[in-house]
């Protein structure tokens, strides 16, 4: 088959997509304005993740998974953005991780508001100022970031979804290696580069800055200055990327959370992730009552983080996730044994277990 005729027969391809594109939308819209009567909210992860996982496995290729659910992602962000104008707000300024991980997880087609703190994320989503919120929860190299677990408590928020990035730090700088006197950057984010540092810019002074974004705007107004960030926002700013993958590990992954104000659908078949958070009686054998209302049952409990309280001196929170849906029944009488037990115990979220 000669060219004009491969061109022709891809031109009717396009018309034939275009066409069941705006079908299957219309069908979106309209479950859409059932779900609004029913007061039920208009995205839906695990419907979704539904959705990703038939597609994978009815795709016979060449187009791989990654691919398909990138073209996809954005198809329901569009069917969706015609349902409802969503707003999603996350931990800025423009141009950080955080953003990247929002973008990644609603679309092209959802509007987007950076701001400044983690509280102020939770605040805009409760005040329904917003509709989501996007934050970091813990990075595979640095660990928890403790002002999102801190605001799980602390509101009425759930989780709906999470989100994994892969993180690609940029040196980004206006001088060249040997000129730079500092680097400026997030904390979590000078500690994935730490021997990196030391090797290629040893005691050059180390700057913590609210954001990865904030750096490079730093970096662009001090020539002398460096920011670790990732090339996008370098790009923003117009600063030179001077070393790229400078990243201690590679693979160095943040996980991100998607809160608002109700939890998800479950999807079974161990496809589900819940968390949890409890403190516990200043007794012997506490904690070991509490992993044991889980073992007992069969209930993969995946992660295990403490945290003060700062209710009293000395006294902790305990956040866990396990593999299952607040709705299984062996989590159900896990949770009701912990409340037996336990002086604290608050439900946080049930959402896909997609990494």
């Amino acid at each position: 088959m000669d060219l004009e005729k491969l061109r022709k027969k891809i031109d009717s391809i396009d018309k034939e997509i275009v066409d069941r594109l705006n079908t299957r939308v219309e069908l979106a819209a309209q479950i859409g304005q059932i779900k609004m009567k029913s007061g039920d909210e208009i995205y839906a992860p695990s419907r979704e993740e539904e959705v990703f996982l038939k597609l994978s496995e009815t795709n016979k290729g060449p187009l791989d998974e990654k691919a398909l659910r990138a073209i996809y992602r954005q198809v329901m962000s569009a069917a969706t953005a015609l349902q409802k104008k969503m707003l999603v707000v996350f931990l800025g300024p423009e141009a950080t991780y955080t953003q990247q991980a929002a973008q990644n997880n609603f679309g092209s087609s959802a509007q987007y508001q950076a701001l400044s703190t983690i509280p102020d994320v939770f605040a805009a989503v409760e005040r329904a100022e917003a509709d989501y919120g996007v934050v970091p929860i813990e990075n595979s190299t640095e660990g928890a970031v403790f002002h999102s677990f801190d605001m799980l408590v602390e509101t009425d928020l759930k989780i709906v979804a999470q989100v994994y990035l892969e993180i690609s730090h940029c040196l980004i700088s206006h001088s060249p290696i040997e000129k730079i006197k500092s680097v400026h950057s997030k904390d979590n984010a000078l500690g994935q580069c730490r021997q990196w540092l030391g090797r290629m810019l040893p005691g050059v002074p180390l700057v913590d800055c609210d954001s990865t974004a904030l750096a490079v705007e730093h970096a662009r107004d001090n020539p002398e200055t460096a920011a670790i960030a990732a090339r996008n926002a370098a790009e923003l700013y117009k600063v030179p990327v001077v070393s790229e993958n400078i990243q201690d590990k590679s693979d160095n992954i943040t996980r991100f959370l998607v809160v608002g104000k109700k939890s998800t659908g479950r999807l079974g078949k161990d496809r589900d992730k819940t968390s949890y958070v409890f403190s516990l009686r200043d007794e012997v054998g506490a904690l070991v009552r509490v992993l044991e209302s889980f073992s007992s049952r069969g209930i993969n409990l995946c992660k295990i983080e403490s945290r003060p309280s700062r209710r009293k001196l000395w006294d902790y929170n305990f956040f866990i996730d396990i593999i299952g849906h607040s709705d299984d029944e062996p989590v159900g009488e896990a949770i009701a044994e912990l409340e037996k037990n336990c002086p604290f115990v608050k439900w946080l979220g049930s959402y896909p277990n997609t990494e």
